[in-house]
């Protein structure tokens, strides 16, 4: 199954509302927001994090944000994280960069919200370039059992 199909199986078997937009190439945070008719700060990034071997999880940050290694690490109890290249991410998740998503991914990795995506509409990668998935922050926290903690600056 393609990746964009997948991520919106996975999204209609959540049974939260959800709106798909789809646009051309970007180059600025600003551009994908105003496509899908939010602010910068509501794109959310979906980051894939490598705990230990086939271990990973999701790390969901508002893309004018940076997530802060030394606040995972923390919360983890670990001292050990990385990021894996291209290949390894689209190999735990079935998804390229650019285009992941917990929301369908071949393996169902814990997630880590950062505590500025509850309470607020957020749009999130749907699986493809230029394929969008714009939710309420809150149902992406309850349906993927999200961790939800102050992880960016």
């Amino acid at each position: 199954m393609l990746g964009e199909a997948r991520a919106l199986a996975a999204i209609e078997a959540a049974g939260i509302p959800f709106t798909v937009t789809r646009h051309g190439p970007v180059r600025s945070l600003e551009e994908p927001a105003a496509a899908r008719g939010v602010q910068p700060g509501d794109i959310v990034k979906s980051l894939v994090v490598r705990r230990a071997d086939d271990d990973f999880l999701f790390v969901l940050v508002p893309g004018d944000r940076q997530f802060s290694w030394p606040k995972l690490r923390a919360l983890l109890g670990t001292n050990r994280l990385s990021m894996p290249d291209a290949a390894v991410a689209k190999a735990v998740t079935g998804y390229e960069r650019g285009t992941i998503t917990p929301f369908g991914s071949t393996r169902a990795w814990p997630v880590v919200a950062d505590a500025t995506v509850a309470g607020r509409t957020v749009s999130l990668g749907g699986g493809a370039h230029g394929v969008a998935l714009t939710v309420n922050g809150d149902d992406v926290v309850r349906a993927l059992d999200a961790q939800v903690a102050d992880i960016s600056d």
